[in-house]
């Protein structure tokens, strides 16, 4: 008997041991992902903690967290097994930032300033309420089919569909959103964010004042082979740089987004591995790279922060949306931007129209095209910040469909040759959601 109780003691010695040695080092992940989600969800949305606990939280071993939101100071903190504790602040203007205990939250902060849409124009060029409009060529049945299907029907959680826009020549032809969200929500965005930061690009250059062609102006790069990747290279994601995107693991990617201060520099410092233009490498420290470039386009940061709204979010009347920032003040350009599923389309709506928002051109129609355009070695998946169409990934749907992606699924997807614009929001993606399915389905219910 006793060599039984030394032999479970010892088992259970062992199994404690290696699921500590196996954890310890993903605590810091573990509790920086929820107390940054905690934060965002209930201060940016008001989700209670509750909701954010069953759907935001929504990777491996998330559940070990234990969450606290604190009203009064603006803020959320998380740890595991009461280690590694990591806190998340909340700012007005800048949304949630991770931080760690060498920041001085009473230190003063800048934030963007910002102004509102102030017309009578409905939806999207206005913030009144769309007209209702009946198309003779759109199958409503057919339509309506689709939305329902993309949604989970009582009891499943399989599809998780948070919400599903769709506009037909600048018309909403159908909306549905699930229990807990409606048309006021705001949804991260995650890596679509990606696209709103390359669009800064497109309209700094219109205004003359980048060229994209030019070697990336990073002074760290000046004296190796790094000086010969230009800045679009970057946005191609074909830099050559040295990057690992893996969520799963502690990766380049996470240790950036959880523990980084300058998130701009995680990229940056890293080595060259190939030619630029010769490897397609996804890279969310390519995208903060650029957030930072594009701060030193600025003589202050003061118009660094109000730029990304003054040039475009604002502009165009997605009031809502909030990129956050990291603590040294960056835009986290690869993965931050919450916004309404109806503000997320009208980011669609300006491609779908080369650019032009109700008469004013926001970047050249070179831009779009720029944008929609295969990058070298993606095999047609992936253009300028954009994700493609182009080698039928999706087979039944356009091949000139291109598209705002997002971890969990989220997808602004633009499709020219049939005047749409789809926003799917939620927290599953392929394979477990049919992407494919339901933009067949939608495509489908327009009568050629």
């Amino acid at each position: 008997m006793k060599k039984l109780f030394k032999f479970v003691g010892l088992a259970s010695f062992i199994g404690i041991f290696y699921v500590g040695f196996t954890t310890y080092p993903k605590m810091d992940l573990i509790s920086g992902f929820s107390a940054k989600s905690m934060a965002s969800g209930h201060f940016i949305d008001n989700r209670s903690q509750e909701m954010i606990e069953k759907g935001d939280n929504d990777i491996d071993m998330i559940d070990l967290a234990k969450n606290q939101i604190e009203e009064a100071g603006k803020f959320a903190a998380a740890s595991v097994y009461g280690l590694k504790e990591r806190k998340a602040i909340y700012r007005e203007g800048l949304g949630a930032t991770l931080i760690n205990d060498d920041f001085d939250v009473s230190k003063p902060y800048l934030v963007p300033k910002r102004t509102k849409l102030n017309n009578n124009l409905p939806f999207p060029y206005g913030n009144k309420e769309p007209k209702d409009t009946i198309f003779s060529n759109v199958d409503y049945t057919k339509l309506n089919a689709a939305v329902a299907n993309a949604f989970d029907t009582k009891w499943q959680i399989k599809k998780r569909t948070r919400s599903l826009l769709v506009i037909y020549k600048d018309k909403i032809i159908a909306e549905k959103y699930d229990t807990g969200f409606d048309k006021n929500s705001k949804l991260l965005g995650w890596s679509m964010t990606k696209s709103i930061t390359s669009t800064m690009f497109g309209i700094l250059e219109k205004q003359r004042k980048f060229d994209i062609d030019d070697p990336a102006p990073i002074p760290e790069w000046a004296n190796d082979n790094r000086k010969l990747i230009t800045t679009s290279d970057l946005l191609h994601m074909n830099s050559g740089l040295q990057w690992v995107e893996d969520y799963a693991t502690i990766s380049d990617a996470t240790k950036m987004l959880f523990q980084s201060e300058d998130m701009t520099r995680a990229q940056l410092e890293k080595p060259a591995e190939y030619k630029p233009n010769m490897r397609w490498n996804y890279s969310s420290g390519t995208t903060n790279l650029l957030s930072g470039i594009l701060r030193k386009q600025f003589k202050t940061h003061q118009e660094y922060l109000d730029f990304w709204y003054s040039a475009l979010i604002d502009k165009i009347g997605m009031n809502s949306m909030v990129i956050e920032t990291d603590m040294a003040g960056n835009y986290v350009g690869s993965s931050y931007g919450w916004a309404t599923t109806r503000d997320w389309s009208k980011f669609g709506l300006l491609y779908l129209h080369k650019g032009n928002w109700n008469g004013e051109q926001i970047f050249n129609e070179s831009w779009e095209k720029y944008t929609a355009t295969p990058t070298n070695r993606s095999d047609g998946r992936y253009g300028g910040h954009f994700w493609l169409n182009a080698n039928g990934h999706f087979p039944d749907v356009p091949r000139d469909m291109y598209y705002c992606s997002g971890f969990q699924g989220q997808m602004v997807a633009i499709i020219p040759s049939l005047d749409l614009v789809i926003v799917r929001m939620g927290l599953t993606e392929e394979p477990e959601f049919d992407f494919n399915g339901m933009l067949k389905g939608i495509a489908g219910s327009l009568k050629k």
